[in-house]
Protein backbone atom coordinates (compact mmCIF):
# COMPACT_ATOMS: atom_id res chain seq x y z
CA UNK A 1 0.00 0.00 0.00
CA UNK A 2 1.36 3.12 -1.24
CA UNK A 3 1.54 6.67 1.77
CA UNK A 4 -0.95 8.14 0.03
CA UNK A 5 -3.78 5.34 0.08
CA UNK A 6 -1.98 3.82 3.48
CA UNK A 7 -3.23 7.51 5.00
CA UNK A 8 -6.48 7.16 4.43
CA UNK A 9 -5.90 3.72 6.03
CA UNK A 10 -4.76 5.83 9.14
CA UNK A 11 -7.73 8.87 8.66
CA UNK A 12 -10.11 6.25 9.36
CA UNK A 13 -8.48 4.89 12.20
CA UNK A 14 -8.31 8.00 14.11
CA UNK A 15 -12.00 9.08 12.73
CA UNK A 16 -12.91 5.69 15.04
CA UNK A 17 -11.03 6.37 18.25
CA UNK A 18 -12.31 9.82 18.29
CA UNK A 19 -16.07 7.95 18.04
CA UNK A 20 -15.46 5.74 20.85
CA UNK A 21 -13.70 8.81 22.87
CA UNK A 22 -17.17 10.71 22.60
CA UNK A 23 -19.17 7.61 23.03
CA UNK A 24 -17.27 6.58 26.01
CA UNK A 25 -17.45 10.62 27.51
CA UNK A 26 -21.64 11.60 26.25
CA UNK A 27 -22.86 8.14 28.02
CA UNK A 28 -23.18 9.73 31.74
CA UNK A 29 -25.09 12.30 30.33
CA UNK A 30 -27.63 9.99 28.57
CA UNK A 31 -28.27 8.18 31.80
CA UNK A 32 -27.85 11.10 33.82
CA UNK A 33 -31.50 11.17 35.31
CA UNK A 34 -31.76 8.15 35.63
CA UNK A 35 -28.23 7.98 37.82
CA UNK A 36 -29.39 10.71 39.20
CA UNK A 37 -32.42 9.40 40.74
CA UNK A 38 -30.85 6.68 41.83
CA UNK A 39 -28.63 7.83 43.74
CA UNK A 40 -30.00 10.93 44.91
CA UNK A 41 -28.39 13.57 43.16
CA UNK A 42 -28.87 16.71 42.27
CA UNK A 43 -27.87 19.28 39.06
CA UNK A 44 -24.97 20.29 41.49
CA UNK A 45 -24.21 17.29 42.30
CA UNK A 46 -24.21 16.42 38.47
CA UNK A 47 -22.32 19.53 37.34
CA UNK A 48 -19.71 18.33 40.04
CA UNK A 49 -19.67 15.08 38.38
CA UNK A 50 -18.38 16.30 35.14
CA UNK A 51 -16.43 19.12 36.55
CA UNK A 52 -13.87 16.38 37.88
CA UNK A 53 -13.80 15.22 34.28
CA UNK A 54 -12.69 18.21 33.30
CA UNK A 55 -10.36 18.93 36.56
CA UNK A 56 -8.81 15.65 35.47
CA UNK A 57 -9.06 16.33 31.51
CA UNK A 58 -7.22 19.66 32.28
CA UNK A 59 -4.25 18.89 34.27
CA UNK A 60 -3.44 15.55 31.34
CA UNK A 61 -4.63 17.66 28.15
CA UNK A 62 -1.30 19.89 29.37
CA UNK A 63 0.84 16.89 29.50
CA UNK A 64 -0.39 14.37 26.85
CA UNK A 65 1.17 16.02 24.23
CA UNK A 66 4.67 16.13 25.74
CA UNK A 67 3.59 12.17 26.73
CA UNK A 68 3.05 12.00 22.87
CA UNK A 69 6.08 13.57 21.23
CA UNK A 70 7.59 11.63 23.77
CA UNK A 71 6.93 8.37 23.05
CA UNK A 72 5.75 8.54 19.51
CA UNK A 73 2.30 8.55 17.83
CA UNK A 74 1.82 4.64 17.90
CA UNK A 75 2.86 4.10 21.43
CA UNK A 76 1.26 7.37 22.73
CA UNK A 77 -1.86 6.76 21.35
CA UNK A 78 -2.17 3.46 22.54
CA UNK A 79 -1.36 4.37 26.22
CA UNK A 80 -4.09 6.92 26.47
CA UNK A 81 -7.03 4.40 24.93
CA UNK A 82 -6.44 1.86 27.22
CA UNK A 83 -6.46 4.12 30.16
CA UNK A 84 -9.68 5.69 28.71
CA UNK A 85 -11.31 2.59 27.61
CA UNK A 86 -10.65 0.90 31.52
CA UNK A 87 -11.81 3.86 33.19
CA UNK A 88 -15.11 4.27 31.20
CA UNK A 89 -15.69 0.44 32.26
CA UNK A 90 -15.42 1.54 35.62
CA UNK A 91 -18.44 3.49 35.73
CA UNK A 92 -20.37 0.20 36.39
CA UNK A 93 -18.60 0.01 39.64
CA UNK A 94 -19.71 3.75 41.09
CA UNK A 95 -22.09 3.75 44.22
CA UNK A 96 -22.22 7.40 44.14
CA UNK A 97 -21.61 11.11 43.50
CA UNK A 98 -18.19 10.90 44.76
CA UNK A 99 -17.56 7.19 43.27
CA UNK A 100 -18.87 8.63 40.13
CA UNK A 101 -16.57 11.88 40.04
CA UNK A 102 -13.53 9.32 40.80
CA UNK A 103 -14.48 7.27 37.29
CA UNK A 104 -15.02 10.50 35.46
CA UNK A 105 -11.74 11.58 36.68
CA UNK A 106 -9.74 8.48 35.49
CA UNK A 107 -11.42 9.33 32.36
CA UNK A 108 -10.51 12.72 31.84
CA UNK A 109 -7.21 11.54 32.29
CA UNK A 110 -7.48 9.46 29.49
CA UNK A 111 -9.12 11.09 26.80
CA UNK A 112 -7.48 14.34 26.25
CA UNK A 113 -4.40 12.27 24.43
CA UNK A 114 -6.57 11.55 21.58
CA UNK A 115 -6.05 14.94 20.26
CA UNK A 116 -2.40 15.50 20.40
CA UNK A 117 -1.67 11.97 19.21
CA UNK A 118 -4.33 12.38 16.18
CA UNK A 119 -2.60 15.44 14.99
CA UNK A 120 0.44 14.28 15.23
CA UNK A 121 -0.40 11.38 13.28
CA UNK A 122 -1.69 13.82 10.56
CA UNK A 123 1.17 15.93 10.36
CA UNK A 124 3.22 12.55 10.14
CA UNK A 125 0.74 11.16 7.05
CA UNK A 126 -0.51 14.12 5.26
CA UNK A 127 0.77 17.73 3.24
CA UNK A 128 0.22 20.81 4.55
CA UNK A 129 -2.91 21.04 1.85
CA UNK A 130 -4.56 18.39 3.41
CA UNK A 131 -4.04 18.64 7.06
CA UNK A 132 -7.18 20.50 7.51
CA UNK A 133 -9.27 17.56 6.13
CA UNK A 134 -7.31 15.12 8.09
CA UNK A 135 -8.47 17.11 10.88
CA UNK A 136 -12.04 17.76 10.26
CA UNK A 137 -12.06 13.58 9.28
CA UNK A 138 -10.97 13.00 12.54
CA UNK A 139 -12.69 15.24 14.70
CA UNK A 140 -15.83 13.86 12.72
CA UNK A 141 -15.42 11.10 14.40
CA UNK A 142 -16.90 12.98 17.08
CA UNK A 143 -20.18 13.09 15.67
CA UNK A 144 -20.18 9.84 14.96
CA UNK A 145 -19.90 9.23 18.67
CA UNK A 146 -22.28 11.84 19.66
CA UNK A 147 -24.82 10.53 17.04
CA UNK A 148 -24.31 6.42 18.00
CA UNK A 149 -24.36 6.91 21.79
CA UNK A 150 -27.64 8.23 22.63
CA UNK A 151 -30.15 5.36 20.78
CA UNK A 152 -27.04 2.63 21.84
CA UNK A 153 -26.93 3.93 25.29
CA UNK A 154 -30.78 3.88 25.44
CA UNK A 155 -31.05 0.35 24.56
CA UNK A 156 -28.17 -1.02 26.17
CA UNK A 157 -29.69 0.76 29.13
CA UNK A 158 -33.97 -0.22 28.57
CA UNK A 159 -32.49 -3.94 27.75
CA UNK A 160 -29.51 -4.46 30.16
CA UNK A 161 -29.40 -1.70 32.27
CA UNK A 162 -26.53 1.46 32.70
CA UNK A 163 -23.98 -0.40 34.08
CA UNK A 164 -23.26 -2.89 30.81
CA UNK A 165 -23.81 0.42 28.74
CA UNK A 166 -20.46 1.68 30.73
CA UNK A 167 -18.68 -1.53 30.29
CA UNK A 168 -19.64 -2.30 26.43
CA UNK A 169 -19.22 0.95 24.97
CA UNK A 170 -15.57 1.07 27.10
CA UNK A 171 -14.61 -2.68 25.73
CA UNK A 172 -14.91 -1.29 21.94
CA UNK A 173 -12.18 0.89 22.71
CA UNK A 174 -9.60 -2.22 23.58
CA UNK A 175 -11.14 -3.56 20.44
CA UNK A 176 -9.62 -0.37 18.33
CA UNK A 177 -6.31 -0.62 20.31
CA UNK A 178 -5.79 -4.29 18.19
CA UNK A 179 -5.89 -2.99 14.94
CA UNK A 180 -3.89 0.58 16.37
CA UNK A 181 -1.15 -1.90 17.16
CA UNK A 182 -1.20 -4.05 13.81
CA UNK A 183 -1.05 -1.21 11.58
CA UNK A 184 0.45 2.28 12.47
CA UNK A 185 3.91 3.10 11.57
CA UNK A 186 5.52 6.27 11.27
CA UNK A 187 6.27 7.08 7.70
CA UNK A 188 9.43 8.41 6.38
CA UNK A 189 9.19 12.73 6.33
CA UNK A 190 8.45 13.77 2.73
CA UNK A 191 11.33 15.30 0.46
CA UNK A 192 10.07 18.74 1.29
CA UNK A 193 10.43 18.89 5.27
CA UNK A 194 14.26 18.78 5.43
CA UNK A 195 14.12 19.53 8.75
CA UNK A 196 12.33 16.59 9.90
CA UNK A 197 15.35 13.85 9.20
CA UNK A 198 17.58 15.87 11.69
CA UNK A 199 18.13 14.32 14.82
CA UNK A 200 15.30 15.85 16.85
CA UNK A 201 16.11 18.44 19.48
CA UNK A 202 15.09 18.23 23.23
CA UNK A 203 11.83 20.40 23.45
CA UNK A 204 11.98 23.24 25.71
CA UNK A 205 8.80 22.54 27.14
CA UNK A 206 8.26 26.09 28.46
CA UNK A 207 9.45 28.36 26.24
CA UNK A 208 7.32 26.27 23.76
CA UNK A 209 4.03 26.63 25.29
CA UNK A 210 4.92 30.72 26.43
CA UNK A 211 5.44 31.37 22.92
CA UNK A 212 3.40 33.84 20.91
CA UNK A 213 1.39 31.44 18.73
CA UNK A 214 0.92 28.82 21.16
CA UNK A 215 -0.81 31.19 23.50
CA UNK A 216 -3.12 32.86 20.74
CA UNK A 217 -4.12 29.01 19.60
CA UNK A 218 -4.96 28.19 23.45
CA UNK A 219 -6.85 31.79 23.91
CA UNK A 220 -8.89 31.16 21.48
CA UNK A 221 -9.61 27.19 22.48
CA UNK A 222 -10.01 28.41 25.86
CA UNK A 223 -13.06 30.86 25.04
CA UNK A 224 -14.91 27.94 22.52
CA UNK A 225 -14.32 24.61 23.05
CA UNK A 226 -16.62 24.94 25.96
CA UNK A 227 -19.60 25.46 24.27
CA UNK A 228 -19.56 22.43 22.52
CA UNK A 229 -18.62 20.62 26.05
CA UNK A 230 -22.38 22.37 26.79
CA UNK A 231 -23.74 20.47 24.30
CA UNK A 232 -22.62 17.37 24.71
CA UNK A 233 -22.64 16.64 28.48
CA UNK A 234 -25.77 19.35 29.03
CA UNK A 235 -28.28 18.72 25.54
CA UNK A 236 -29.91 15.07 27.05
CA UNK A 237 -30.56 17.23 30.38
CA UNK A 238 -31.90 20.50 28.49
CA UNK A 239 -34.17 18.13 26.73
CA UNK A 240 -35.76 16.31 29.03
CA UNK A 241 -36.22 18.96 31.63
CA UNK A 242 -36.98 22.11 29.10
CA UNK A 243 -38.43 20.10 26.49
CA UNK A 244 -39.79 17.00 28.59
CA UNK A 245 -38.22 14.12 26.53
CA UNK A 246 -37.97 10.91 28.24
CA UNK A 247 -34.82 8.71 27.58
CA UNK A 248 -36.34 6.90 24.53
CA UNK A 249 -37.34 10.77 23.17
CA UNK A 250 -33.28 11.54 24.08
CA UNK A 251 -31.56 8.18 22.15
CA UNK A 252 -34.27 8.85 18.84
CA UNK A 253 -33.76 13.04 18.72
CA UNK A 254 -30.13 14.23 20.37
CA UNK A 255 -27.86 12.76 18.04
CA UNK A 256 -29.52 15.33 15.24
CA UNK A 257 -27.05 18.19 16.28
CA UNK A 258 -24.23 15.59 16.02
CA UNK A 259 -24.91 14.89 12.76
CA UNK A 260 -24.68 18.35 11.00
CA UNK A 261 -21.52 18.23 13.56
CA UNK A 262 -20.03 15.54 11.57
CA UNK A 263 -21.02 17.27 8.06
CA UNK A 264 -18.94 21.16 9.40
CA UNK A 265 -15.55 18.96 10.70
CA UNK A 266 -15.72 17.41 7.36
CA UNK A 267 -16.73 19.69 5.01
CA UNK A 268 -15.07 22.96 7.00
CA UNK A 269 -11.35 21.10 7.08
CA UNK A 270 -12.50 20.11 3.09
CA UNK A 271 -12.90 23.55 2.07
CA UNK A 272 -9.24 25.50 3.44
CA UNK A 273 -7.45 22.88 1.39
CA UNK A 274 -9.86 23.41 -1.31
CA UNK A 275 -9.41 27.53 -0.92
CA UNK A 276 -5.71 26.32 -0.86
CA UNK A 277 -5.23 24.14 -4.01
CA UNK A 278 -6.71 27.60 -5.75
CA UNK A 279 -3.98 29.91 -4.37
CA UNK A 280 -5.26 31.10 -1.16
CA UNK A 281 -2.30 32.12 1.02
CA UNK A 282 -2.44 28.89 4.01
CA UNK A 283 -3.48 31.47 6.65
CA UNK A 284 -5.92 33.18 4.64
CA UNK A 285 -7.52 29.91 3.90
CA UNK A 286 -7.49 29.13 7.78
CA UNK A 287 -9.22 32.19 8.76
CA UNK A 288 -12.07 32.22 6.17
CA UNK A 289 -13.26 28.67 7.40
CA UNK A 290 -13.33 29.76 10.53
CA UNK A 291 -15.10 32.91 10.00
CA UNK A 292 -17.87 30.96 8.85
CA UNK A 293 -18.33 28.80 11.32
CA UNK A 294 -17.96 31.61 14.05
CA UNK A 295 -20.94 33.08 12.03
CA UNK A 296 -23.40 30.45 12.63
CA UNK A 297 -23.34 30.22 16.60
CA UNK A 298 -25.33 33.72 17.44
CA UNK A 299 -28.26 31.40 16.31
CA UNK A 300 -27.94 28.78 19.24
CA UNK A 301 -29.28 32.29 21.26
CA UNK A 302 -32.83 31.44 20.00
CA UNK A 303 -33.11 27.80 21.25
CA UNK A 304 -34.42 28.10 24.51
CA UNK A 305 -36.99 30.95 23.38
CA UNK A 306 -38.46 29.19 19.91
CA UNK A 307 -41.69 27.29 20.94
CA UNK A 308 -41.13 24.45 19.94
CA UNK A 309 -38.45 21.14 20.57
CA UNK A 310 -37.64 21.00 16.93
CA UNK A 311 -36.75 24.39 16.49
CA UNK A 312 -34.75 24.11 19.59
CA UNK A 313 -33.21 21.27 18.12
CA UNK A 314 -32.73 23.01 14.95
CA UNK A 315 -30.93 25.70 16.91
CA UNK A 316 -28.25 23.53 18.24
CA UNK A 317 -27.69 22.36 15.21
CA UNK A 318 -26.02 25.32 14.49
CA UNK A 319 -24.08 25.30 17.21
CA UNK A 320 -22.54 21.94 15.91
CA UNK A 321 -22.14 22.62 12.25
CA UNK A 322 -21.10 26.13 12.93
CA UNK A 323 -18.10 24.61 15.62
CA UNK A 324 -17.01 21.76 12.83
CA UNK A 325 -15.85 24.64 10.58
CA UNK A 326 -13.97 26.11 13.44
CA UNK A 327 -12.31 23.46 15.09
CA UNK A 328 -11.15 21.52 11.50
CA UNK A 329 -8.62 24.48 11.25
CA UNK A 330 -8.20 25.99 14.67
CA UNK A 331 -7.27 22.53 15.35
CA UNK A 332 -4.79 22.42 12.28
CA UNK A 333 -3.24 25.67 13.17
CA UNK A 334 -0.25 23.58 15.70
CA UNK A 335 0.91 21.51 12.22
CA UNK A 336 1.09 24.77 10.41
CA UNK A 337 3.11 26.75 12.95
CA UNK A 338 5.05 24.61 14.68
CA UNK A 339 7.90 21.74 13.96
CA UNK A 340 6.59 17.97 13.73
CA UNK A 341 8.30 17.07 17.17
CA UNK A 342 6.37 20.29 18.57
CA UNK A 343 2.86 19.76 17.56
CA UNK A 344 1.40 17.31 20.25
CA UNK A 345 3.19 19.51 23.30
CA UNK A 346 1.09 22.48 21.47
CA UNK A 347 -1.88 20.80 20.72
CA UNK A 348 -1.83 19.19 23.94
CA UNK A 349 -0.93 22.70 26.29
CA UNK A 350 -4.17 24.47 24.23
CA UNK A 351 -6.80 22.01 24.64
CA UNK A 352 -5.60 22.32 28.48
CA UNK A 353 -6.89 25.29 27.98
CA UNK A 354 -10.33 24.61 26.85
CA UNK A 355 -10.85 22.28 29.38
CA UNK A 356 -9.98 24.35 31.75
CA UNK A 357 -12.60 26.48 31.29
CA UNK A 358 -14.93 23.78 30.26
CA UNK A 359 -14.67 22.63 34.32
CA UNK A 360 -15.52 26.69 35.19
CA UNK A 361 -17.86 26.67 32.41
CA UNK A 362 -19.67 23.27 33.75
CA UNK A 363 -20.04 24.23 37.17
CA UNK A 364 -21.22 27.91 36.19
CA UNK A 365 -24.10 25.69 33.90
CA UNK A 366 -25.14 23.47 36.68
CA UNK A 367 -25.30 26.59 38.99
CA UNK A 368 -27.55 28.75 36.83
CA UNK A 369 -29.85 25.99 34.97
CA UNK A 370 -30.79 24.98 38.45
CA UNK A 371 -31.63 28.49 39.92
CA UNK A 372 -32.90 30.37 37.09
CA UNK A 373 -32.96 28.94 33.07
CA UNK A 374 -30.76 27.80 29.84
CA UNK A 375 -31.13 31.03 28.67
CA UNK A 376 -28.41 32.97 29.88
CA UNK A 377 -26.11 29.82 29.06
CA UNK A 378 -27.16 29.44 25.41
CA UNK A 379 -26.53 33.33 25.16
CA UNK A 380 -22.86 32.89 25.86
CA UNK A 381 -22.54 29.55 23.53
CA UNK A 382 -24.04 31.95 20.65
CA UNK A 383 -21.13 34.67 21.10
CA UNK A 384 -17.74 33.03 22.53
CA UNK A 385 -16.51 31.80 18.97
CA UNK A 386 -17.08 35.52 17.44
CA UNK A 387 -14.51 36.99 20.42
CA UNK A 388 -12.51 33.75 19.28
CA UNK A 389 -12.33 34.80 15.85
CA UNK A 390 -11.17 38.38 17.51
CA UNK A 391 -8.00 36.44 18.90
CA UNK A 392 -6.94 35.02 15.71
CA UNK A 393 -7.07 37.67 13.76
CA UNK A 394 -5.61 39.87 16.23
CA UNK A 395 -2.81 37.71 17.48
CA UNK A 396 -2.05 35.58 14.45
CA UNK A 397 -1.50 37.85 11.40
CA UNK A 398 -0.93 36.17 8.06
CA UNK A 399 2.77 36.82 8.67
CA UNK A 400 3.29 34.75 11.32
CA UNK A 401 2.37 31.88 9.22
CA UNK A 402 4.84 32.51 6.00
CA UNK A 403 7.62 30.03 7.38
CA UNK A 404 5.69 27.16 7.31
CA UNK A 405 3.86 27.74 3.48
CA UNK A 406 5.30 25.20 0.98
Amino acid sequence: MTKSQMRWVIALLLFLATAVNYADRQALSIVSKTIRGEFGMTEVDYSRVVATFFLAYAIMYAGSGYIVDRLGTKKGFAFFISLWSLAAMSHALARGTWTFGICRFFLGLGEPGNWPAAAKAIQEWFPAKQRALGVGLFNAGSSLGSMVSPPLISWLTYQYGWKFAFVAVGAIGLVWLVFWLGIYYTPKPDADEPEEVLPRPKIDWAKLVLSHDCLAITFARTLTDPVIYFVIFWLPEYLQKERHFDLAMVGKYSWVPFLFGGIGYTLGGWLSGWLMERGVDMPVARKRIMLIGAACLPVAIAAPLVPTAALAIGATCFITFGHGFWVANLQTLPTDLFRRHEVGTVSGFSGMGGALAGAVANLGTGYVVQHFSYSPVFLLAGILHPMGMVIIWKMLPNERFRHSLR
